[in-house]
């Protein structure tokens, strides 16, 4: 890259009037956002806002329909992640995607490796890759696989290799979602290092205690648009809250037509054996909306996991009406009338080779059944049809492969895979995250529906006025344990927060 005399007080990237739109969505509305050198700038919203799509645009995964975007005053245009990265703009996803079968520095120096007579230099990219962690103060061995290292030592990593890139901007998605307090003190530590160094950080996050304690200034976006930009050192987490919800909930959830009738399932003592959950007893009735909130690593997927057979339990009872089950395994949780929708859709949801017939059925083939081993496949198709008509999916058709779609159809795709199994018990964890605000309100509608008709839903989610807005009672979690029981009319959310900090 030339080097350019730039003003001190030149901002360091400035993104101007960015526009997106997708088929009958507008993701970003004329959204701006100004990063000063050295500084750390967080970007927030909840999910849906627009935060990864404005990333996206910026880092060339996405091409934007209108804008402009300066790096150090200079316009510039990025045609793909790897042009982005060549002139100083890296990012590190929330889903790491690395080479898991590699060593830590073949993924750093992937594409770009230092060659001699047309070899690959094996010790100039040792000594590369430790030059770079020593600087950073990490201890990692550059020749270690990928797949033996924890998440935390993985994602130290790829900021490894975005700091080998001479990144000027770096955007650090969730950075903290699967890290210990200690890990997340050595990520701070990091990140001034680099902030002192005239680096630019973007900080995308949902815990404000992390942002209030880390970020210079704080940009706010609301359905794909820019609402604020303040610095943090003016903002609290009220303030916050206020510019992320800014609006009557009842704008953003179909209107409550399910009425609670008796307890059909309830848990008592609730011990994982290996996971986050200690003694949990909930209760949930027929026609019932349950959340549950808490912070990250509060237990709210281990306790999901737990009920359907996927973590060992340590001791505890599960009862469908007055009848004491067990739901040993995913099997025998589907048996007795169980479904469970995963938090990570791309990771442990859909198949994305598969079409999305394949997707659709893959859990209800004993349905389909014709002799012994043949599969109806009209009747797989009927249904498959059936249930994208019910649901509103958006696809060219049933066999499209289901990775091609949007994150909300896929959702709708894998909801519909449960459907077909008639659960009793719905299970959904983080149904609405990384998709669009008018996919959630179907989802919503479509929750509200089953309830009404009867079904009895757990769902976990991490947006507060998500689970005020469309569940009847809350349990807060924090370290493994409930610690306390709302109603969702009448809570709010600092009450809940409080809660959730409980046993923090």
């Amino acid at each position: 890259m030339e080097n350019i005399a730039v003003k001190e007080d030149t901002p360091l990237l400035e993104m101007r009037g960015i526009t997106k739109d997708f088929p009958g969505v507008r993701a970003l509305d004329h959204v701006h956002l100004t990063v000063r050198r050295g500084t750390v700038h967080a970007l927030m919203g909840e999910n849906g806002a627009g935060k990864s799509t404005l990333m996206k645009c910026l880092f060339g995964i996405y091409e934007k329909d209108a804008g402009d975007v300066l790096l150090e005053g200079r316009p510039v245009e990025f045609k793909s992640p790897r042009h982005a990265l060549d002139q100083g703009v890296a990012m590190v996803h929330q889903e790491l995607n690395q080479a898991l079968s590699r060593s830590v520095m073949d993924n750093i120096w992937l594409g770009r490796y230092p060659a001699r007579f047309g070899f690959v230099s094996q010790g100039e990219m040792y000594q590369k890759t430790e030059h770079v962690f020593k600087d950073l103060g990490l201890s990692i061995d550059p020749r270690r696989i990928m797949s033996t290292m924890s998440v935390a030592e993985r994602q130290m990593a790829e900021i490894a290799k975005a700091v080998s890139y001479d990144a000027k901007i770096i955007v650090l998605d969730e950075p903290t979602s699967s890290l210990t307090e200690e890990e997340v003190g050595h990520l701070f530590r990091i990140i001034r290092m680099l902030r002192e160094r005239g680096c630019g950080i973007i900080y995308i996050s949902h815990k404000m205690e992390e942002i209030l304690q880390i970020s210079d200034d704080i940009t706010v976006m609301r359905d794909g648009t820019h609402v604020a930009t303040e610095p943090a050192a003016q903002m609290t987490m009220e303030r916050i809250i206020h510019l992320m919800v800014g609006r009557e909930l009842s704008n953003r959830f179909p209107p409550r037509i399910s009425k609670p009738g008796e307890v059909i399932f309830r848990t008592e003592g609730l011990t994982s054996r290996y996971a986050n959950v200690k003694n949990v007893s909930i209760t949930l009735r027929q026609g019932e909306i349950v959340g549950l909130a808490g912070l990250a690593g509060a237990g709210r997927s281990e306790l999901m996991e737990n009920i359907f057979g996927i973590s060992a339990r340590e001791c505890g009872k599960l009862y469908l009406g007055d009848r004491e089950i067990r739901n040993r395994n995913p099997r025998e949780a589907i048996s007795n009338g169980f479904a469970l929708l995963t938090e990570e859709r791309r990771a442990t949801g859909i198949f994305g080779i598969l079409n999305i017939t394949d997707n659709t059925t893959v859990t209800s083939l004993k349905n389909y059944r014709r002799l012994r081993f043949l599969l109806s496949d009209r009747k797989r198709r009927e249904d498959t049809d059936r249930m994208i008509r019910r649901l509103a999916v958006k696809t060219a058709s049933r066999e499209t492969q289901i990775r091609t779609l949007s994150g909300g159809n896929q959702q709708k795709v894998i909801l519909a895979r449960w459907l077909l199994t008639t659960p009793t018990i719905l299970m959904l964890d983080e149904p609405t995250r990384g998709i669009d605000v008018g996919a959630k309100y179907e989802i919503y509608q479509l929750m509200e529906e089953l309830a009404a008709a009867g079904k009895s839903i757990l769902m976990a989610s991490g947006e507060l006025p998500e689970l005020m807005g469309i569940c009847h009672r809350i349990y807060v979690l924090s370290g493994g344990e409930i610690t306390g029981e709302v109603d969702a009319a009448t809570v709010t959310q600092e009450e809940i927060m409080t809660l959730a900090a409980k046993n923090v």
